[in-house]
């Protein structure tokens, strides 16, 4: 080629014009078609993070744009390409072995391909591959002087990944601040109401469990402050300068558990444009909360299990697994037990989530802890709606408050407190026709219960010991156990359990 020089130096300009890599190709692409067979140019990367490679930037006659496109590639085949140590341009050929087993990914029939790698510092990068219709359009001596070029592409292939690293790193960090602003909102430890009367065995086990590293699993009711309880957790562990993650296992879509919990590669589906953590990757150095447990479906409890097993996600479409440094505490209301039993739950979950299960008790368990629940809610609330000073609950209506069965637990009183404060008119809380009467508190009580009578005291005691002492699996003493979970004395509890004739290990193996 006459000129040589002078081609040169404007295929270097046009490609290292900008930063956006797609305007650059264009142009270059408009330039190399004066002197080369040309319908279509491409720029692409071998991605070794995804095992494939990567089109970033892909310019035709017709002037369009083109998505990106990501390209699978088979088992080792990174490791075939490596190993040929591509470095001068060179005519594609179909019968080659490597493009043989590219050929349903890449039509190859009826064209003519010539590609440039693309190397710096004997790293490669990519290439630029350079497509004509027809075959045989390409020769030897294009191929030598497309060999020239290869560099000042390589430098741009470069810079534009570097550019791509750095917004990709900004889109993350500007991620996490919207992400953790409304995940953190408030997740300062907030004050236990009750935690030195009708929690005080509750608390004294987060006390215990809180500076260790294990699982935690919190039994109990909907509405019983079991988030509150994973909160004091975490804010009492080596965590708690870490990120404090909740996810609400029922309210997940499950076409997008994988994607939420897990994260996704940029390809990875249809809609993917750019790479996005998990949950997990988001809470690694802290702690995941996973609310309403029982409710993820069974394909994601294997990979939630893996996760327990190996503390490593792998993301969507991704083909190498992270590590993650997390605590997990999770909760539900539902009994994983049954569900184990009807196939709906795995056993092998239940196993890594029930090392040192918590049970969070219900309202109508903790009485004495109304009053107090009242009025922090009251002074809550207060704020809230804008209510400069607070009204005082009348006598009798904190009474009747005490003595109400409350089904719907802490979050009902809290929904009942704000209802009073809107309609309050003056003078002291009466919660008049809103807190259910007496006679009615006793009827629903009452048509609660009836599948379970009649009960003596001695066999309701039995049944709610029964189900602790299968909740420990057997096990009275130690962190756990069912006198720690009663907050009973391990040997007071094998008296009660010998006097309702309740079988435990120990009178088994003396049987």
């Amino acid at each position: 080629m006459e000129h040589r020089d002078e081609f040169l130096r404007e295929i270097t300009l046009r490609i290292c014009s900008s930063l956006d890599i797609k305007e650059s190709l264009r142009s270059a692409f408009d330039y190399l078609r004066e002197y080369f067979p040309l319908d279509s140019l491409a720029l692409f990367i071998i991605d070794e993070r995804l095992g494939a490679i990567r089109r970033i930037a892909h310019a035709f006659e017709q002037g369009a744009a083109a998505p990106d496109e990501i390209i699978p590639l088979p088992e080792g085949m990174i490791e075939k390409i490596a190993a040929r140590n591509f470095s001068a341009p060179f005519v594609v050929n179909a019968q080659d072995e490597i493009f043989r087993i590219l050929a349903p990914f890449v039509k190859l029939e009826g064209i003519s391909d010539l590609i440039v790698p693309l190397r710096i510092k004997d790293l490669l990068l990519g290439g630029l591959a350079l497509r004509a219709r027809g075959e045989g359009r390409y020769s030897e001596e294009q191929a030598e002087l497309l060999g020239w070029i290869g560099k000042p592409f390589a430098i741009a292939l470069a810079n534009a990944l570097a550019h791509e690293e750095v917004l990709r790193y900004q889109a993350i960090l500007l991620d996490d601040k919207r992400f953790l602003s409304r995940e953190l909102h408030g997740g300062a430890a907030e004050e236990i109401i009750g935690g030195n009367t009708g929690l005080r065995n509750v608390m004294e086990m987060v006390r215990q469990v809180a500076p260790l590293n294990n699982t935690v699993l919190l039994l109990g009711e909907t509405g019983t402050g079991k988030e509150l309880i994973a909160n004091a957790i975490h804010a009492s562990s080596p965590r708690k300068d870490g990120p404090f993650i909740k996810v609400n296992c029922g309210a997940l879509p499950e076409t997008l558990i994988d994607s939420e919990l897990f994260g996704h590669e940029r390809g990875a589906f249809t809609g993917a444009v750019a790479e996005s953590r998990g949950r997990f990757e988001r809470a690694d150095g802290g702690t995941i909360f996973l609310d309403e447990i029982g409710e993820l479906p069974p394909s994601a409890q294997v990979r939630l299990l893996r996760v327990l097993q190996n503390r490593e996600v792998e993301r969507v479409g991704g083909k190498r697994p992270i590590p993650v440094d997390i605590r997990v505490i999770a909760a539900t209301h539902r009994n994983l037990q049954s569900m184990m039993t009807e196939g709906r739950f795995r056993e092998d979950l239940w196993y890594r989530l029930s090392g040192f299960p918590i049970i969070v008790p219900p309202v109508r368990q903790r009485r004495e802890d109304v009053p107090a629940l009242a009025r922090h809610f009251l002074a809550v609330k207060s704020r809230e709606l804008g209510i400069s000073a607070p009204p005082s609950i009348a006598p009798g209506a904190l009474l009747r408050l005490t003595e109400y069965d409350w089904p719907g637990n802490v979050r009902e009183l809290e929904n009942l407190v704000e209802r009073e404060l809107i309609r309050h008119r003056g003078g002291p809380l009466t919660f008049e026709g809103l807190l259910p009467s007496e006679r009615e508190n006793k009827a629903v009580v009452a048509s609660e219960s009836t599948s379970h009578l009649p009960l003596n005291l001695d066999e309701a005691m039995a049944a709610h010991i029964s189900q602790v002492l299968k909740l420990a699996e057997g096990k009275i003493h130690g962190p756990g156990g069912a006198a720690e979970l009663l907050g009973m004395n391990p040997n007071t509890l094998r008296w009660r359990l010998d006097k309702l004739g309740i079988s435990y290990r120990r009178r088994d193996r003396r049987t």
